[in-house]
């Protein structure tokens, strides 16, 4: 049997306690923050598919309404006023793809840009469901018109169709008034880059008809059947998340909804899926069981060390007995037994063993404070904390969210560089108090001169970085868009009981436009800046503006 001294033992000991107690509280604090964690994800996912279900759903429902109020319009009977009417929408409402007024047999009497007109639809389902009737039908391929209406993409043409009759004073039907809306509609609102989604990793969205096809979401599943547990559900009236493996063999935390409300006409039955993958969305509670993990040893191993020392202390008077009482046993002439003190020494035992007791607990409720702090730095990761626009961090991965959604919408990027004129005297005159000042109110006045899908950071010191998201044919509104951040600085900014002038100079560069590579992009319009501020500055330029 091994004997362990009692500097070892109690060394050994006190180690071992702090090492459990780290382990235990450990894993009851990342149980406890990943079923949080797992909450709030799941609950912001279901959020996030009921408003982009309701959204969908909705501007259905507006649109049928809609068809059915023009049905009300007695100047339809004349085929000219129809024309016009049918042209206006086509104008108005990019989504809209084809609209057309037909008589009670079918034949198109008005069409959008005059397509089909003296054409009979009358075997089209858009005319047989709405001589019936107020009819929203599903998405399908385009027939009649796939190669009567221009198609940019190369992608075949789908539609949502939307149809109601013409009824006369008598309620006899006179024609149906029928209208195709561009699939394209429906990718763009579930794209949005507003949507609550952005910025978010590893999200996707997913869009799945009455019989399980998958009509939108990433590219391997389209078309695919995707018979979910969280589709019938969402089927069955049912908002919420889930965990669930997919067909990929992952699995995947899964917010779903289906608004099937009938406000003018029956529902598209669509279910929309937002998924994330479970690593990410684990990732934090992770993050912070292993700390926790991590620190609980450390301590272990710093409060073992100071036990140790500590029994070190405590045996050295009783060894000295210990040797006394063996000197006394053999013998040995003037051995006495020293006096020590040791009713002081156990106080002094009882006392260090109280104050490590509560160092324990000190060091509990460091490693809770920890989470909390955990939480507080993940809140503000993102955020400026003088401007409080977004920080650099946050800029890139907006980047790197906007050229995705870019290239899946044909769409523009526009980079600026802001850079202020005039500011490091302020700074030297008045002080970093009054810079400080001058920069929160910078920040306010860019943040207010933008357009709601337009972003604007500050990347450090006086610099500051803008996405412009643009379609193919805004590009003209970049200019617009910077002159304006330019203007926006220029009246007197009021600090320190004193009015001081700052401006700024702005530098450009569109991508694709400027370049395919989206660093390249940005390293033009630094250049452009850079430009600019040798010009004197106080000035918009543009890379494309050299060439």
């Amino acid at each position: 049997m091994v004997i362990l001294s009692l500097r070892n033992l109690m060394g050994a000991t006190t180690g071992a306690i702090v090492a459990l107690l780290a382990v235990v509280h450990g894993s009851l604090s990342g149980w406890e923050a990943e079923r949080v964690l797992n909450h709030e994800v799941g609950t912001s996912l279901a959020a996030v598919a009921e408003g982009l279900s309701s959204r969908l759903n909705g501007d259905m429902q507006a649109r049928a309404a809609l068809t059915q109020v023009l049905t009300q319009v007695e100047a339809l009977s004349d085929p000219a006023v129809a024309q016009r009417i049918v042209d206006q929408m086509g104008d108005q409402d990019p989504a809209l793809a084809w609209a057309g007024i037909t008589d009670k047999d079918g034949k198109v009497v008005a069409g959008t840009r005059g397509i089909l007109v003296g054409q009979s639809i009358a075997q089209r389902p858009v005319y047989v469901e709405g001589i019936k009737g107020s009819f929203l039908g599903d998405v399908h391929e385009a027939v009649l018109l796939a190669k009567l209406l221009p198609n940019v993409t190369g992608e075949p043409l789908r539609f949502v169709d939307v149809s109601a009759p013409i009824k006369g004073q008598d309620g006899s039907v006179n024609g149906v008034v029928a209208v195709h809306y561009s699939w394209d509609w429906a990718r763009r609102l579930v794209s949005d880059p507003l949507s609550p989604m952005q910025g978010r990793s590893g999200l996707e969205t997913i869009l799945v008809a009455a019989d399980n096809r998958v009509l939108l979401g990433p590219r391997e599943l389209l078309g695919s059947l995707l018979p979910l547990e969280s589709t019938r559900r969402a089927r069955e009236g049912m908002v919420g998340w889930r965990v669930e493996r997919w067909p990929d063999g992952k699995e995947y935390m899964t917010g779903f909804a289906a608004d099937q409300r009938q406000r003018v006409v029956k529902g598209l039955a669509w279910t929309v899926l937002v998924r994330q993958p479970v690593a990410i969305a684990y990732a934090p509670a992770d993050r912070i069981r292993y700390l926790i993990f991590w620190s609980g040893l450390g301590l272990a191993l710093l409060f073992g060390t100071v036990g140790w020392l500590a029994a070190n202390r405590i045996a050295r008077p009783l060894r000295a007995i210990a040797q006394a009482a063996r000197a006394i046993t053999k013998g040995a002439p003037g051995a006495v037994i020293p006096a020590v003190g040791g009713a002081k020494e156990i106080n002094i035992l009882s006392h260090s063993l109280r104050e490590l007791v509560t160092s324990l607990r000190a060091s509990n409720r460091a490693l809770v404070d920890s989470n909390a702090a955990l939480e507080r730095m993940e809140s503000i990761a993102y955020q400026d904390r003088l401007t409080a626009l977004p920080n650099r961090r946050f800029f890139e991965q907006y980047l790197d969210a906007a050229l995705a959604n870019a290239r899946g919408t044909a769409g523009r990027l526009v980079i600026l560089y802001l850079d202020l004129d005039g500011f490091k005297p302020v700074n030297d005159r008045l002080g970093h108090d009054a810079g400080d000042e001058v920069l929160r109110q910078v920040g306010v006045r860019l943040a207010s001169s933008l357009r709601q899908q337009d972003m604007i950071a500050r990347i450090g010191g006086d610099e500051f970085a803008c996405i412009l998201i643009l379609a193919e044919t805004e590009s003209h509104l970049a200019r617009e868009v910077a002159e304006r951040l330019r203007v926006a600085l220029e009246p007197p900014i009021s600090v320190a009981g004193q009015d001081v002038q700052v401006g700024c100079t702005i530098g450009g560069a569109f991508w694709p436009q400027d370049g395919e590579d989206l660093g390249e992009v940005l390293r033009l319009a630094d250049a452009a800046l850079y430009r600019a501020k040798r010009q004197g500055g106080n000035q918009v330029a543009f890379y494309e503006d050299t060439n």
